[in-house]
């Protein structure tokens, strides 16, 4: 954003007809020089659809002749409708100049004209801007001196048209022959004047020194109010069968190049959404750590041996606890429980001799016999424990 706001303002070369727009195409100097080229003419500017303008005027503001104005590429927002209440205007002795790159279906049966477009394939800047241009005025009086036009000059022309109502005006030269861009096509008591290259129009040209064939061209219309027909809106009174229902869509398939650019995008689009998802990262299953069960396995095999009353296999492994326990926190050897490993293991553990000396003697005699009641089994957990807590009350301390 920063370095588009900062940067050189780029030249917008599309043609887009707009009265608002000062870029080349554009149409802002002759929407606001328009009281110049129509002296002591009133100038209506639309602001709302030609169709909609005439059903809401009330029949005083109708009877006066007009002269109705539409420069653009094509008269999109002119429906049917809004077409043929153009012609009955015009039948009944109003003028109308429409300068279109194409012309509508309805406009083209009625007056009987057809036109063709040699350039209707040719997009880019770069590419129009090598199509040139040569017009003439037919009449004398503009002595049939050429226009020469540098850029963007379509070869567009009427092929065929009704000799008996039509009256070519202007010419254009193409592949050395001169071939009519500019007709009048009589109506009833009025005309339609039709121009191929809306082109010519525009700032661009207006700036070059081609103001005077504007004026020529502007010549031929009567000097009545002008209605000058920006096509900003569409018609609020079409039925949904006369609106314009070309969408963007079509509009990109009537062209090779921005078909292909269509499909580029929507392929983009889909090559994008299919790999993100593969690149997306799958939910992370909560695993849980895993349970110490050996405190529960050791509760079940004692209450297994409490309740057979097996009490000798209890302080047998009470004894071999307090054994093992013995070698691996005070590093002794208790393969001979005689009087000097009594004495190792009370100055180790803290404990008075007398106890451990008793202790060891309790440990002796069970492990000898056969039998353990539960007494004795209950005195020497106790003993275990005393000569344990001894040690860490020590330690404590």
């Amino acid at each position: 954003m920063i370095l588009q706001l900062t940067s050189c303002k780029r030249t917008n070369w599309d043609e887009n007809f707009r009265e608002k727009e000062k870029s080349p195409f554009g149409t802002y100097i002759i929407y606001n020089e328009a009281d110049k080229l129509f002296k002591e003419q009133e100038i209506v500017y639309l602001k709302e659809n030609f169709y909609d303008y005439i059903y809401d005027a009330n029949d005083n503001a109708t009877d006066q002749f007009f002269n109705y104005i539409c420069i653009k590429s094509s008269a999109n927002k002119l429906t049917e409708d809004g077409v043929n209440t153009l012609l009955s205007k015009v039948y009944q002795g109003n003028n109308a100049f429409l300068a279109h790159n194409y012309f509508s279906d309805e406009l083209r049966e009625q007056l009987g004209f057809k036109t063709n477009n040699l350039d209707k394939e040719v997009f880019g800047v770069e590419n129009l801007k090598a199509l040139k241009g040569e017009f003439y005025l037919e009449n004398a009086s503009f002595e049939n001196k050429a226009s020469i036009f540098d850029r963007n000059i379509r070869r567009n022309y009427v092929v065929t048209y009704n000799e008996n109502t039509t009256i070519v005006l202007g010419t254009t030269k193409i592949d050395g022959e001169k071939v009519p861009n500019f007709i009048k096509v009589y109506h009833g008591k009025g005309a339609i004047y039709l121009h191929t290259n809306p082109v010519v129009f525009t700032n661009y040209y207006l700036l070059k020194d081609k103001e005077k064939y504007v004026e020529n061209i502007f010549s031929y219309l009567p000097e009545n109010t002008v209605y000058w027909d920006s096509q900003i809106k569409s018609s609020k009174y079409a039925d949904d069968s006369d609106k314009d229902n070309t969408s963007i869509f079509k509009f990109f398939l009537q062209h090779k190049t921005l078909t292909w650019f269509l499909y580029v995008s929507f392929g983009g689009v889909l090559l994008f959404m299919l790999f993100n998802a593969r690149r997306k990262q799958r939910a992370i299953p909560i695993i849980h750590p895993l349970e110490n069960t050996t405190v529960a396995f050791t509760q079940t095999i004692a209450s297994l041996y409490l309740k057979e009353e097996d009490h000798k296999n209890v302080a047998d492994k009470k004894i071999a606890f307090f054994l093992e326990k013995v070698r691996t926190k005070y590093l002794l050897n208790t393969s001979n429980l005689n009087k000097e490993f009594i004495q190792h293991l009370a100055a180790k553990s803290g404990n008075e001799i007398e106890n451990t000396k008793y202790l060891i003697n309790t440990i002796i005699t069970l492990h000898k016999r056969s039998e353990c009641s539960k007494e004795e089994l209950l005195i020497l957990h106790k003993m275990i424990e005393k000569f344990f807590n001894k040690q860490a009350h020590g330690n404590t301390k």
